[in-house]
């Protein structure tokens, strides 16, 4: 869920280019290993970086709502989505 109470800093680390992809959306779409690795990343980091690859979302609100779907199933926040590239954060 995009929301308004995200520090502006977040908002800037999300966007940046230089955070990398660490968590892929293959064909299996979102799988409990997927979750947990997912879960595990964002106790490590605030912010994690997430793709859907191509195949897994067929329109903008599918991917939407996959992600939101996602950050629900970690307790995290959806800071950033262009395309199928959505960006998690902790919250902490």
């Amino acid at each position: 869920m995009m929301t308004d109470n995200v520090p502006r800093n977040i908002t800037n680390l999300a966007k940046s280019d230089n955070l990398e992809v660490s968590v892929r959306i293959g064909r299996g779409g979102v799988t409990e290993s997927l979750i947990s690795e997912l879960a595990d990343q964002l106790s490590l980091k605030r912010l994690v970086k997430v793709k859907a690859n191509k195949g897994t979302s067929s329109d903008r609100e599918q991917r939407r709502l996959l992600f939101s779907e996602i950050a629900q199933l970690t307790t995290s926040i959806v800071v950033f989505q262009r395309g199928n590239v959505a960006v998690l954060w902790s919250g902490k």
